[in-house]
């Protein structure tokens, strides 16, 4: 079968989403709000399962060239005792990333398919057009009909009736060369003031066209003091986190200004049913949580291809189907996230400490540390009910 479909939004999960239904042989016309689409952000983790859905886009071998293995999750708190440590299967590690890499091995790929684009396109809705979608531009422009619009257009989308639930914490992140340090290139690292604050170096590999291995730093802090770094002076917030992590401080050394940081707010939410007739949802349009499991990517990629698995069938079939292939894992991720978030971002006195002596002996046991295995591979539970893909 083959349908007409616009695609809003030029993310990970709109470009992965572009790739895979053109190979399935739809019509797709991809909509981005940006003049010259681009990237926003520093580095990222893509987790086993994701990775193999880029081997289907034919993007994997170039994700693992540029990207660096991630075969560790490493978690001290401010005095050095360790109290996070979960690995990767052996032969299956997370993939550090730098955003504007993936988006690029993305981007080539739906150029090479010769897809129409449409830039500049600012979505102002999808209105209903028969059995179809048409969509609406900010500037008056109009498109479609189409047979089907997938809301890839993130957390800012104005498609989506997700209305997520703000979290008290935010982060600002960038990208460092990789200094000469002790650091393995293999492992994320991170370390806890309480849980009030936060810092991480994750491995990132390099960019196309420069071998210079790369990081992203980041930093985690109330909304309250994220609001207020613009006007923080840069030497002072290096010194704070130099004070908590003095390990961490030559990752810092090339950050002068505070356009070399992106800030980032995060929500947390899922639509119950992330479709509508002629209209579906994936990525952050569908689904939001904080960072700490990593799997923000990761669940863009799998929306992406369980929509190319369902729009083999009718139109009326595939977007339940669709729905019913992420609903489980989607829900067990949310969940997770917001049970483990609290423990790393929030102003509790209490959950360190159950994080600290409790989970952290508890984590050595070996039933637990593979299920923390299975927990930030993306597959504790299959991560698309009633198929074997990916």
């Amino acid at each position: 079968m083959s349908y007409r479909i616009a695609i809003a939004g030029a993310g990970i999960g709109g470009l992965a989403s572009a790739a895979l239904l053109a190979r399935e042989g739809h019509a797709v016309t991809l909509f981005e709000r940006f003049a010259a689409p681009r990237p926003l952000g520093s580095g990222l983790v893509v987790q086993p399962v994701g990775l193999a859905v880029l081997d289907r886009i034919g993007a994997g071998e170039e994700t693992r060239r540029l990207s660096s293995p991630i075969a560790r999750m490493l978690g001290h708190e401010a005095r050095g005792r360790k109290v996070l440590d979960v690995s990767y299967p052996a032969a299956a590690p997370g993939r550090g990333i730098h955003r504007a890499t993936l988006f690029g091995l993305l981007w080539d790929r739906v150029a090479g398919l010769g897809l129409p684009v449409v830039t500049g396109a600012e979505i102002a809705a999808a209105p209903p057009d028969g059995a179809g979608r048409r969509l609406a531009l900010a500037d008056g422009r109009d498109f479609g009909p189409f047979d089907l619009v997938v809301d890839a257009s993130g957390a800012g989308s104005r498609l989506s009736p997700l209305r997520a639930r703000p979290l008290g914490y935010g982060a600002i992140w960038g990208t460092v060369p990789w200094p000469e340090t002790d650091f393995p290139r293999d492992q994320l690292r991170q370390r806890y003031r309480a849980a009030s604050r936060m810092a991480g170096v994750l491995p990132i590999g390099c960019l196309p066209g420069d071998p210079t291995p790369r990081a992203a730093v980041f930093w985690s802090m109330p909304l309250a003091e994220l609001d207020r770094w613009p006007q923080t002076p840069v030497a002072d917030w290096r010194a704070q986190v130099a004070a908590l992590w003095p390990q961490m401080a030559p990752f810092l050394e090339t950050i002068r200004d505070h356009a070399q940081m992106t800030p980032a707010r995060y929500s947390h939410g899922t639509l119950r049913r992330p479709f509508a007739p002629g209209l579906v949802h994936i990525g952050d349009a569908a689904h939001r949580a904080s960072p700490q499991l990593g799997q923000g990517a990761n669940m863009a990629l799998l929306d992406a291809f369980a929509l190319a698995h369902a729009l083999r069938r009718p139109l009326a079939e595939a977007l339940p189907d669709y729905a019913a292939m992420r609903r489980w894992h989607v829900r067990i991720y949310q969940a997770m996230s917001a049970a483990f978030t609290p423990m790393y971002q929030s102003g509790s006195r209490s959950l360190p400490w159950l994080r600290d002596l409790v989970l952290a002996p508890l984590s050595t046991l070996p039933l637990l540390r593979r299920g923390l295995t299975h927990l930030v591979a993306g597959t504790m539970i299959p991560p698309l009910s009633g198929t074997r893909d990916p």
